[in-house]
């Protein structure tokens, strides 16, 4: 029998830090993870932490730092120390920055870098939160990038700036008090953190009203009580905006907000007047009267909240989607009452100290001048990645040389694969940090073995709550954190004195501020401080609780809750929450749906963090091949059953998986995973990037979102295995 240790989880950076209890084998080492209930985030665990020991000693789990000696494109690596690898970055970097300027040399952080120290030093100065890191700035190179440009911004930066000033993580949804919770383009029961579908069952069985909204039925829908509404996908921007006529039609909304805290409220009233229920329908597939008594049930109950993310995101219009479920919120006067959706009162907050975080060398230098501002304007300048591969390909406006890829798959995670291939191949220098070896591994020069996060000390940050992370086992191998590499890097750069190069400094640098010391931290019950109490009130827009001026209202440029956005007119779109088809929808193109009459969603294949966890056997031995969730119907016709191998194809390419029926996918659509295409798991896995169906040029103009949901395809039986490539026979003369 091992010992025990008190912890925080060190698997993903989804979650703020789920408090576990690490149970260790004979030899010391990581054996199974328990939830800690007394720790913040610890009363359930995901079900990635069972496999948490596979995860850590993983034989695919790079050890030392590796230099590339075969082509561009393949794995052939041999080792090399950390002193040689340092050497050769750093060579490199100083002979680009030479040659052709610092801002050649660009930089990609995935969610692999969000471990919290890493991203409150790293973070862009100016950025509302963090997305990108500043390791480059010092260098001269203002081209750093982030797995914000295409995934979770437009919900919790964007559309909430815009319409009140704040970010998502500054509200709630007050689900434990809610008669009325909407599921709206999300799965919380494959979540992490995993804590808000253990809330919506508990919430289901005292009475609550739960009414998912989304092409499939996941387990929101199977609790007591429970309605599945299915949703065309794409469509659910026109439903809101459909819910909010029904409320100014019927004068359900809240006068009193209206009259005294909207901007653009009447301009709004008479938008939304062509999205009757009728045209509604026609749109979402949704029923008229559902519509009806759905927007009823929102301004009638006792407290309506709800639960979103990317369903809403992935379309041409995403960030106006969300913001037309905010302003619907809104009107039916359920923001920031018991039982809705509320702002956190910032008093109880423990401050930051983010002082050492660095500014862009110059916005106006980087390759993403002129191209999605309103990212990048809250994104402390952060150029969208999106423009990446003509950077390098076509030198526009000029040509990225270098390309550090750090926790990131690019190759497996965004459109056209094929194109960032080509754009990799270009490259003069390229360095890869990971856990494993990736698909963008292979076009590295040098690649360095990263950490998780529990062979790393630092510290975990939940608002009201800062706990010290403690490391749990010395790293394996050579492997070090990816903010120690980083911090060396600089060091070894000439400008390590910007970043705290050890974590004792880090430590004492991010408790400044925060009212308690690093005594406190390490004396407190479970290594927890916590900040002030203060009693909910609602309303805080009443109150002067929402600005940091302490006047009433929003921190908008107008000081009011913006239907129509300053800030999106300022820079040249349009100010109202307005629906737009995406440009390949059987609404918006009739023509293609005659060959592609399905709609294409891809995503996550839950449990899984999408590339990085396909050679974990627990994973291989449950998921063995890429499956593509198909209703019976739609495989009826196309006489398809569970398991049978399929052609998913689009205008752009054709991918391989197999067949998976369900009725709990609404007819005409179908659900494919991301996640394959790299050098890890089975040989299906590998050849099934679902990214080749996928169109880089088609994106949301604000967020610069790939549409990633609602694209046309057509599934076919594959009728036999090729075995290779095709050779002409001689011996078959003419007749061949």
């Amino acid at each position: 029998m091992g010992r025990k240790q008190e912890g925080i989880c060190g698997l993903c950076f989804h979650s703020p830090g789920c408090g576990v209890i690490v149970h260790f084998d004979e030899d010391d080492k990581i054996d199974r993870l328990t939830p800690d209930p007394d720790a913040p985030l610890g009363s359930v665990l995901c079900p990635i932490a069972d496999s948490a020991k596979q995860v850590v000693y993983s034989e695919k789990r790079i050890q030392q730092p590796l230099k590339r000696v075969g082509p561009k494109g393949t794995l052939k690596f041999e080792p090399i120390s950390w002193d040689e690898a340092y050497d050769i970055i750093v060579e490199n970097l100083n002979s680009l920055k030479h040659k052709y300027g610092p801002e050649t040399v660009g930089f990609y952080a995935g969610t692999g870098s969000y471990e919290r120290s890493f991203k409150d030093i790293y973070q862009l100065k100016g950025s509302k939160i963090y997305l990108a890191s500043s390791i480059l700035f010092p260098f001269g190179s203002p081209n750093t990038f982030g797995v914000g440009a295409p995934c979770y911004t437009s919900l919790g930066v964007l559309a909430p700036q815009l319409t009140m000033g704040c970010l998502h993580t500054d509200m709630f949804s007050d689900v434990d008090n809610s008669d009325l919770i909407l599921v709206w383009g999300t799965d919380p029961s494959t979540s992490t953190p995993p804590e808000m579908f253990g809330r919506l069952i508990t919430a289901a069985n005292e009475g609550a009203r739960i009414i998912v909204i989304d092409p499939r039925r996941t387990n929101a829908a199977r609790l007591p009580g429970s309605e599945w509404l299915p949703i065309r996908p794409g469509s659910d921007g026109a439903l809101a905006l459909g819910l909010s006529h029904i409320l100014i039609r019927d004068d359900w909304v809240d006068d009193v907000f209206v009259e005294d805290w909207t901007l653009g409220y009447d301009e709004f009233a008479e938008y939304v007047k062509e999205f009757t229920p009728e045209y509604v329908a026609q749109l979402t597939g949704i029923e008229t009267d559902r519509i009806e008594q759905l927007a009823e049930e929102i301004a009638d109950s006792e407290g309506a909240s709800y639960v979103m993310y990317t369903g809403l995101e992935y379309t041409k219009s995403g960030v106006q989607n969300l913001r037309a479920v905010m302003v619907l919120w809104a009107l039916a006067g359920q923001f920031d009452v018991e039982g809705g959706r509320c702002f956190a009162r910032r008093e109880n907050l423990i401050p930051m100290d983010k002082s050492c975080q660095i500014q862009t060398p110059g916005y106006e230098k980087s390759i993403g001048k002129g191209h999605f501002p309103v990212y990048s304007y809250f994104c402390g300048g952060e150029p969208h990645a999106n423009l990446l591969p003509k950077a390098i390909l076509e030198s526009e406006p000029y040509k990225i040389r270098s390309l550090f890829v750090l926790g990131a798959s690019i190759l497996t995670s965004w459109p056209d694969p094929q194109l960032w291939q080509n754009a990799f191949d270009e490259l003069d220098f390229m360095v890869s940090i990971d856990l494993q070896l990736t698909r963008d591994a292979a076009w590295a020069d040098i690649v360095l073995p990263a950490t998780t996060a529990f062979e790393q000390e630092s510290y975990c940050y939940y608002g009201n709550a800062l706990r010290l992370r403690k490391k749990i086992i010395e790293p394996v191998g050579q492997s070090r954190s990816c903010y120690d590499i980083l911090a060396e890097l600089a060091n070894r750069l000439e400008y390590g004195h910007l970043y705290p190069q050890d974590s004792k400094a880090l430590l004492e640098q991010i408790v400044q501020g925060t009212g308690h010391t690093m005594e406190d931290l390490e004396q407190a019950p479970k290594n927890t401080v916590r900040g002030k109490t203060q009693p909910m009130v609602y309303r805080k827009w009443e109150k002067g609780l929402l600005r940091k001026d302490g006047k009433p209202g929003f921190e908008t440029p107008s000081g009011k809750f913006e239907i129509k956005s300053t800030i999106l007119e300022q820079f040249g779109y349009n100010g109202l929450p307005k629906y737009e088809e995406s440009i390949e929808t059987p609404v918006s193109n009739p023509r293609m749906l005659k060959r592609y009459p399905l709609i294409l969603g891809t995503g996550p294949f839950k449990p899984d963090m999408k590339s990085c966890l396909r050679a974990i056997p627990d994973f291989m031995e449950k998921y063995p091949y890429p499956m593509v969730q198909m209703n019976p119907e739609d495989a009826a016709a196309r006489n398809i059953k569970t398991k049978d191998p399929v052609v998913i194809k689009t205008a752009r390419g054709s991918v391989m998986m197999r067949a998976y029926l369900t009725e709990d996918i609404m007819e005409g659509f179908v659900y494919a995973p991301v996640g394959g295409g790299g050098p890890q798991g089975t040989d299906e896995w590998k050849k099934a990037n679902v990214n080749i169906l996928t169109d880089l040029e088609q994106f949301d103009p604000i967020s610069g979102f790939p549409v990633y949901k609602t694209l046309l395809c057509q599934v076919k039986k594959k009728k036999r295995q090729r075995r290779g490539i095709a050779v002409q026979d001689p011996s078959l003369g003419c007749v061949g």
